[in-house]
């Protein structure tokens, strides 16, 4: 019998979610079978250990909105134009890959390509803000996050061409690695934050968020006069120049600063695997 089942124990001050799948004879009731003195389990998957809080990201997430070309060089470097006002654009929250929970997927005939972020966790309610109340627009940030967010960019160069959505582009089952929540108090300014990203040993993205060309009130501005955003919701800024190719056995590392030190719990290390499936890209 091949059973999944998620279970919450204590781990120190943490509650941690463990999510596994288990293959016994008898009953399927998992929960029956750990007691004080249980020690080891013989999986047939993975074991991942996920705080409580992190779980509850996904399954809070309505909706991801993402802020399009809002760093100048990164404009110039995929040869785009520079918006007017802030551009959105959504992802699902079934992309959301929960720290530990890699690997990200490449779906086959994709040219799979990182681009580093930070992200706001929404905390409040927010409806047609005034993009000149940097207060209101930061008080209504629960929490920060750093995300990779993963782009099949043949699949939206296409797109593109045919002045077609992104949503495959950037839909895909573990196309958005986050770290863990940041606390707001550990960065008391994101517009002077400084985003990291490695591919193997090789740094590939390296700037500050003070680089944007829409600060964080006008992004949540623009948003909300057009939908409202929600306790729960996501919200990515933007990404720096250096975006890039990664393949199967590459291993991405995300990490954010701030005055020149690195925050721990905004770090991701993720590999990269092929995707089994009936999904494959093809130009038409």
């Amino acid at each position: 019998m091949l059973v999944k089942e998620w279970i919450k124990i204590q781990a120190g001050a943490e509650t941690l979610t463990l999510e596994f799948s288990a293959s016994f004879g008898g009953h399927p009731n998992l929960r029956s079978r750990l007691t004080p003195t249980t020690s080891f389990l013989f999986l047939v998957n993975r074991i991942a250990l996920i705080p409580s809080k992190m779980a509850s990201i996904r399954a809070n997430c309505r909706k991801i909105m993402c802020i399009g070309r809002n760093y100048a060089d990164h404009i110039t470097e995929l040869n785009n134009t520079a918006p007017k006002q802030p551009f959105f654009f959504l992802k699902p929250a079934s992309s959301i890959l929960l720290p530990g929970s890699g690997p990200v997927l490449r779906p086959k005939g994709v040219s799979l390509h990182y681009e580093v972020e930070l992200g706001l966790v929404i905390g409040k309610t927010l409806r047609d803000l005034d993009p000149n109340d940097e207060k209101a627009a930061l008080d209504a940030i629960q929490s920060y996050i750093l995300a990779i967010d993963m782009t099949a960019r043949n699949v939206q160069d296409e797109a593109k061409k045919k002045g077609l959505p992104w949503s495959i582009a950037k839909g895909f089952d573990t196309f958005l690695p986050i770290s863990q929540q940041i606390a707001k108090s550990r960065i008391p300014n994101p517009h002077d934050a400084f985003l990291r990203l490695r591919v193997g040993q090789t740094e590939r993205q390296a700037d500050s968020t003070s680089l944007m060309l829409y600060r964080i009130p006008q992004q949540l501005a623009q948003i909300s006069r057009v939908m409202t955003l929600e306790e729960g919701d996501i919200v990515l800024t933007g990404t720096p120049k250096g975006v890039g190719q990664v393949k199967a056995g590459d291993v991405m590392r995300a990490s954010i600063e701030v005055d020149g030190k690195e925050i721990e719990e905004g770090r991701i290390d993720v590999e990269v695997q092929d995707r089994e499936g009936r999904y494959e890209f093809k130009e038409t």
